[in-house]
């Protein structure tokens, strides 16, 4: 499956075949939670949040490229993802883009 962020592959005639998206809702343990709110009093990088949002937009890819392959695309293009946080730790991603079948 071939996913890009631009409306058209090089050499490639496309058929549209509709949008697709892949969406998690993704939280840290209490422990991890709590030293990242500690490290907040000194700065620098929150390695778990990091972590827990590669996780994240890992999951919500798959799941976007999941429905493509249902629909029987070929690849995935004009890929997005958004993001916002749900609540103190948890955070929901959203990976979407327009499945298409190559000519």
């Amino acid at each position: 499956m071939i996913l890009v962020t631009t409306e058209h592959i090089t050499g490639k005639t496309l058929e549209q075949l509709g949008m697709v998206k892949g969406c998690v809702v993704q939280s840290k343990h209490l422990g991890k939670d709590i030293a990242a709110g500690l490290k907040t009093l000194v700065g620098g990088e929150l390695k778990g949040y990091t972590e827990m949002m590669n996780e994240a937009r890992a999951l919500a890819t798959k799941r976007m490229t999941e429905e493509a392959i249902n629909l029987s695309a070929d690849a995935v293009v004009c890929v997005r993802y958004a993001s916002s946080a749900i609540t103190q730790g948890a955070a929901e991603v959203v990976a979407y883009g327009t499945a298409v079948k190559f000519l």
